[in-house]
């Protein structure tokens, strides 16, 4: 992946993207701090270590030369890179949670892909497909991770074994009254969810 900095990112982006699909990372010079000399100090002092900290993580180069250049592009986009202490330390924390998402979207792929395997009448769907469903796994999860224990767990009686609220109540040993502020924390999440996919 390549750093580009550009000004008219809008006018160039849909070019880029066009051609060269996810290999580049187009960020506005207005997303970019000032001392540009700085992030590149840190980039060369610290991309080998933070390379090898994630393929000793990963086990895998290139998934381990993804998850760095993110990081760094994060760091880029959210962070002064002269006012950091312990690079490391930051480089590191950024890394880790890149890292427990990617395992967190691994494994819902590995679900998925074994419950189509569980299937064989199912017709298997196209790779653009699973990356869909996938990318929907991922947000689902992501969405029911913002959730209480007992609110998510009153969502999926719900949703996947179409109890109803009294039913639901019962169980979670809640009144109904309770059923319904959980559902409606979830269904607020579900349209939060829907709104940053559109």
């Amino acid at each position: 992946m390549k750093i580009i900095l550009i000004r008219d990112h809008d006018a160039v982006l849909t070019h880029l993207t066009g051609k060269f699909g996810s290999l580049f990372v187009c960020l506005p010079v207005s997303t970019i701090s000032p001392s540009h000399d700085i992030f590149s100090d840190l980039y060369t002092s610290h991309h080998g270590w933070l390379y090898n900290w994630l393929w000793r993580k990963l086990g895998c180069r290139d998934g381990a030369a993804d998850l760095a250049h993110d990081t760094f592009v994060r760091m880029l986009a959210t962070q002064s890179a002269d006012s950091l202490r312990e690079p490391r330390a930051y480089l590191s924390t950024v890394a880790n949670g890149l890292l427990v998402n990617h395992w967190r979207r691994l494994t819902l792929e590995r679900t998925f892909l074994a419950a189509l395997a569980s299937r064989p009448e199912l017709t298997a769907p196209s790779p653009e497909e699973r990356a869909l469903v996938v990318e929907a796994l991922y947000r689902i999860d992501a969405m029911l991770d913002t959730l209480s224990p007992r609110a998510r767990q009153a969502f999926l009686l719900a949703q996947l074994d179409g109890l109803t609220y009294a039913q639901i109540a019962g169980q979670l040993e809640v009144s109904e009254r309770m059923v319904k502020k959980y559902m409606a924390q979830a269904m607020l999440q579900c349209m939060l969810c829907m709104d940053d996919a559109a």
